[in-house]
Parts: structure tokens; sequence; C-alpha cells
């Protein structure tokens, strides 16, 4: 069959067949094996494969970002500038955006424009890299074998292989590149000359993948630097700082270390919040870089306010799930994705200071702002208990009364009550039986009742289900009440969310 005449729907059942069971991720686990560098050179051989040698990538112009927090708003804000300035100036060409994981719909992880892949580019590039996968030839006598003739890689390694076959195929000659776990390993590694590396905020996460101590993580993420291209990080722990200090150190690399830069103070960041504005100092650093190599005319100078194009780009910025508000007649929906102890600090922190505001609206109306309700859900990790104790103390701490959340939802990820997950977020990683029992949510709702014994904590076996809960809610208010509820933890529960909140099909 001719790949162009094979669905979108078809592509994503196709890929989730390349999803590794939880059974086998499991028995890996007890094994002891970890990521080294077969995955890179993997990912050089079905990148040969297809077509390409890892120098053709040299023609995206990519510029690469790995860390633990902030490096999804980082590649953001860079797309978001490129794409300013080539609306100003016609340079780039064509932007090319590559980050994990979607929302709503799995091509929302490939834009060109900042737009998702449309279902029937999609479908057809695709298809295009299957067919090349399944006709490949055994490896010629004396030549490094690789993967077996005609297998494919994994699920997110076939996604970041597709995503230059897409680029390259469509002329995109400025690409922002996230990586999805680590850098060193990471799919997104097979680049070899960045135009430019960043390095957001570290801290610990994926522990079993990249270890328990940020140094540890720190060594995995400094793996995206590469001689001859310029490097750049925020400021970070010591720990952390030493260990980037040292890689660059052994790869020739340049490393420059940014303080927030100063010229954002006239810039309207949203967040209004130093964690944000470290994100954007490193984004602007990236796309100055980008642009020097792109466009002779350009030139930056510190010491002028930043160019339009880079004060719309970060200002206009759309980064869907991240510290959003979403207001309904009776609910006012705060959705920011978080996974780290650190982040839902953060997520905590800019919800109590979004319901301070209204309840100091509500004060001049006499009214209260109405309940605070959480929508919580971190699937597969059992350190995700131990993230709840900051989400609830932040949130009591900042309430003039002492009082956390009135109720508690832990839901799963599962999408629907009546047909289950959609298509697009289906995720064979997990443990069904885990997700069928609740067995994480007990965990958390057992921590939280002894955190906030006043809560009514509630165990939701749907996204659907926990956001019907929360309108439910919205209705017993009095006039001039709206729940205000947070959605956070996963990005898969924030893009389920999101989806059925606005009823879309794609973000």
């Amino acid at each position: 069959m001719a790949s162009n005449a094979r669905s979108y729907n078809d592509a994503i059942d196709a890929l989730n067949s390349l999803q590794t069971p939880f059974a086998v991720i499991e028995a890996r686990r007890k094994a002891g094996v970890r990521p080294d560098g077969t995955s890179v050179r993997d990912m050089g051989a079905y990148l040969a494969r297809i077509g390409y040698a890892p120098a053709d990538l040299d023609r995206l112009g990519i510029v690469h970002v790995a860390g633990t927090k902030g490096k999804g708003s980082t590649c953001a804000f860079v797309d978001s500038i490129l794409s300013q300035y080539r609306r100003a100036r016609g340079t780039p060409r064509k932007v090319g955006l590559f980050t994990s994981p979607h929302l709503i719909a799995v091509r929302e992880r490939i834009r060109i424009g900042s737009r998702p892949l449309s279902e029937e580019l999609f479908a057809r590039y695709f298809f295009q890299v299957w067919d090349r996968l399944e006709a490949a030839q055994p490896a010629a006598e004396g030549a490094e074998a690789g993967p077996a003739p005609g297998s494919k890689p994994i699920y997110a390694r076939y996604l970041t292989l597709l995503s230059y076959h897409v680029f390259l195929s469509e002329g995109v000659d400025a690409a922002v590149y996230e990586t999805g776990i680590g850098g060193e390993y990471d799919a997104t590694n097979v680049v070899e000359h960045p135009v430019a590396a960043g390095i957001s905020t570290l801290g610990i996460d994926h522990v079993y993948v990249l270890g328990h101590t940020v140094d540890r993580i720190a060594w995995h993420k400094a793996g995206i630097m590469k001689a001859g291209s310029p490097a750049f990080t925020v400021e970070q722990v010591p720990e952390a700082a030493a260990v980037l200090r040292e890689r660059a150190a052994e790869k020739g690399v340049a490393l420059r270390e940014l303080a927030v830069d100063p010229r954002l103070a006239s810039v309207r960041i949203r967040p209004d919040a130093t964690f944000q504005k470290k994100n954007a100092t490193l984004a602007i650093a990236l796309a100055e870089t980008a642009l020097t190599r792109l466009d002779p005319s350009f030139s930056p100078d510190l010491s002028a306010p930043l160019p339009r194009e880079f004060v719309d780009g970060l200002e206009q910025v759309v980064w869907r799930g991240r510290c959003e508000v979403i207001e309904e007649d009776r609910v006012v929906w705060h959705v920011d994705g978080a996974h780290t102890v650190d982040s839902l600090k953060m997520a905590a922190r800019w919800f109590a200071g979004e319901w301070a505001g209204e309840e100091s609206k509500s004060k001049s109306t006499a009214a209260a702002a109405g309940p605070k309700v959480l929508i919580f859900n971190q699937q597969g990790r059992a350190e995700a208990v131990d993230f709840l104790n900051g989400l609830c103390n932040t949130v009591k701490k900042a309430d003039p009364a002492g009082r956390g959340f009135e109720h508690v939802i832990f839901c799963t990820n599962v999408t629907y009550a009546a047909t289950g997950y959609k298509r697009d977020f289906v995720n064979k990683q997990y443990n069904p039986k885990d997700i069928e029992n609740m067995t994480a949510q007990r965990v958390f709702a057992e921590r939280w009742s002894t955190l906030d014994p006043s809560a009514n904590v509630t165990l939701i076996p749907t996204i659907e289900e926990a956001i019907n809960k929360a309108r439910s809610l919205g209705e017993t208010v009095g006039d001039g009440q709206k729940v205000q509820a947070l959605i956070t933890g996963s990005l898969h529960l924030v893009g389920g969310a999101l989806g059925i909140i606005e009823k879309a099909d794609a973000l």
C-alpha cells in the first residue's frame, strides 16, 4: 500500500506498537539495565537507513536544550523569538520545534511555524520512515551490525527520527530540539554540530535512568555540549554547576553561565517569576546565537534594549499547559504540568498567587473566591508521593486562614469513562493492574489525608470524571463564587484535561 494512503490513526496505532511494554521495562529495571551509548549509535544507524548522515542534520541549524525544569519553556521561547524574527526579516526560512511529551495529539511534538504538523503530513512522513526502515538490508560484511534489519526504534526514538525526516524534507533551517530524558544517551544527541546548546535548571528527576544525585544528573545533561558549539546555562546549585564546568572543559566547550538578563526588566514574562525569567534568559542567548549564524546583519547588543522581535517572541509565546488559566461560569481552571518536587512547589506558589488575586477581587463584592480543588496524578513513579508535601504545605501557608485544598482528587491518566484512552494517549509502560486498582492514587490519598485531615480526598478512575467532579462542585457554590481548581502533575493528565475542557483535538 502506498505510504500516502494510510491515515493519521493508522500512524498512531503503528507508533503505539513501538512502546516498550511494562513487563519488559520492569525486567530491565530489576536487572539493572540502564541507557548507554548504544542508543545514540543505533539512532545513527536508523538515520542512515532512512537516507541521511549526521552531517545532513547540520542543515537544520539545531538549537539543543536539556535540563530538568524549564527546558520545554525555554524551547518554546526560542521558537517564538525565531518565528517573530522570520515574520519581520524573512530569516530563518522555516522554524521547526521538537518537544515531548504531547498534550493532546502526538503530532504536537513536531511543529513548523509553531503549529503542529497536520494529520495528513504526519501520516505521510511517518510511513515514509516506516517503509524505509522495513526495507533496510543486513549490514555489509565487515560493517558494524547495528539494529536488526527491518527493525524500528522504540516510540520516542522513532518520533525523533521522524522529526529529522520532516524538517529536512520541509526545508527547515532553524530547529529547536528538547531532549527527552537526560542528554548524553538521549535519542536527540545524534546531532553532532548544534548551533548552540542550552541547559536549563537542574534537579532530581528520572532517578532510575539518570541517578539519584544532582551531580550525576548534571553529567547526563551536559552530554549535549559539543566542541565547536557555544553552550549556555543558568544559575545552578553548586554540585550541578561544578559538573557542567568540568564536562565543558573536557569537551573543549566555552560554557557561559547566565544571570537573569537585565533587558528583561521591561518585558512582560508570564508568569512574572524568577524561574521563568531564567528560562527566558537562556532562550535569548540561544536565539541570539542562532540568528548570528543565520543573518549576517544581526549582532547582539547587550547594552541596548532587546529587539522588538525578541520582546514579541517572549511576550506572545504560546506554551499550553504551563501556568495557564481557563475560566468557565463556575470553575476557574489553573493548569500547570509539573513533575518534580521543586516544580510542584512552583506550581503551588503560582496557584496560590492566582487564588489570592481572586480572593482580593471577591472581597470587594463581599464574596469569597470559592473552594480550592486539586486534581493530581503522576503515574508509575514511586517517588511521586513525596511531591505532595510541598504542594500541600505551600498552598496552606499562602492562605491567611491556613486552609489548604478543600477538595483533593487523585485520578489516573485514563482519558474517558466510557472509551478509555484517547488513541494518542495509549501508554503501555505502566502496570495495567496498578491503573485498574488505582494503586498509586491510594498511596497519594493516604499521604494527603495525613498532611491535611480536613481535606475531602476522592479517588476517581478517569480524567473526564475528575473534571466532571470539579464542575459539579461549582454547582454548589454561592452567587459570584467560582471553584478554583488546580490541575497539576503529569503532562499526560494536563493534556487530557485540556482536551476535555476545550473539546480540542490538538493544541
